[in-house]
């Protein structure tokens, strides 16, 4: 045990497979335990590099582990896979672990804070709100459209589904408009839920420094900027702002080969909630480019003259990520003349 330097552990949901290894990749530790004996077990272990791979309950179980002395890391499952060898169970997993994490390129997750871990639970909650509510105005569409009803596009026009229900003109069967005025009901209510949420996001981003210098960012609102902070954790982990923007999936992907270098759309990784609301906020901006004098506002309109629309809304999107980190980085907020 004393010569133990890495220990992977495969992380379930009442059992847990360990598997200790000494500096030179010899197994010295192999021991099933359950939920309960977990930390107890750890505890007498002499302190080592803790892997996990981050799903599930690893961010708490890191926190936890980390108070007992041990040092303790978080893979992402897919580079774990290629490691695997032979037939998969768990204590092939937790030496596929070991067998990742001692790899010195390898790439290791930041552990989230509590905080986070809420902030992320807020906008999971907020983007489930929304689908439903979302559903509920399709339906109302389709429902009265049936009876030759027409809704404008756009939540707006749901106000007027009381008036046009009781309009004598529109012959709708009763229990239709029972139906249809409960689901209006039901959006209401969900409407008033988000809001909560919002508004929540938006006081926990008061007490945060580094929420308000991220809203100095054209295009970064509340919403944004609170998932921006559940997300990134230490912004140390990336060594650059391209490290960033390629970890939310905003550069380019890469098919080269025999030093021909072919360049294809996004790669698409990481969070896309977060990517979603970038390019969003790109979106936005572009909206009103014409009366930007800053130094996006040449940049955009000059793209725009020989790239298309979405394109240049995903190059943006990788700008603000860019900005992103180096706010967080390097302090201050965002400039909007740098030369000046």
């Amino acid at each position: 045990m004393n010569t133990m330097t890495l220990l992977g552990i495969d992380i379930g949901k009442h059992s847990f497979h360990l598997h200790g290894q000494d500096a030179k990749g010899h197994q010295v530790l192999r021991k099933k335990t359950n939920r309960g004996q977990l930390l107890s077990t750890l505890a007498q272990l002499p302190a080592c590099t803790v892997v996990m791979e981050s799903c599930g309950g690893a961010h708490w179980l890191a926190r936890q582990i980390g108070t007992l002395g041990h040092e303790v890391k978080l893979i992402a499952p897919q580079y774990v896979k290629p490691f695997v060898k032979g037939n998969k169970n768990d204590f092939i997993d937790a030496e596929a672990i070991c067998e990742a994490a001692s790899r010195p390129a390898m790439r290791f997750c930041s552990i989230k804070t509590a905080e986070q871990q809420t902030l992320s639970a807020l906008h999971r909650v907020r983007d489930s709100l929304i689908g439903h509510r979302t559903v509920a105005i399709n339906q109302i569409h389709g429902f009265l459209l049936e009876f030759g009803i027409s809704l404008p596009i756009g939540t707006a026009a749901l106000h007027h589904v009381p008036m046009l229900l009781d309009n004598p003109q529109h012959s709708v069967p009763l229990r239709l408009k029972g139906l249809v005025m409960r689901l209006y009901r039901q959006i209401q209510q969900l409407d008033q839920e988000i809001k909560d949420i919002e508004s929540d996001l938006k006081q926990q981003l008061k007490e945060d420094d580094a929420g308000s210098r991220l809203q100095s960012i054209p295009g970064i609102g509340p919403i944004t900027a609170s998932a921006l902070l559940a997300d990134i954790g230490d912004v140390s982990n990336y060594r650059s702002a391209r490290d960033f923007s390629a970890s939310l999936g905003l550069v380019p992907k890469q098919h080269s080969t025999g030093g021909k270098t072919v360049l294809l759309g996004i790669t698409k990784r990481g969070d896309k909630h977060i990517r979603r609301l970038l390019v969003q906020g790109a979106r936005a901006i572009m909206q009103h480019i014409d009366g930007r004098d800053d130094a996006l506002g040449p940049w955009v309109r000059e793209l725009l003259t020989r790239r298309h629309s979405n394109i240049v809304a995903c190059a943006l999107a990788n700008k603000l990520a860019r900005i992103v980190w180096a706010v967080l980085a390097k302090g201050g907020q965002y400039d909007p003349h740098p030369n000046a």
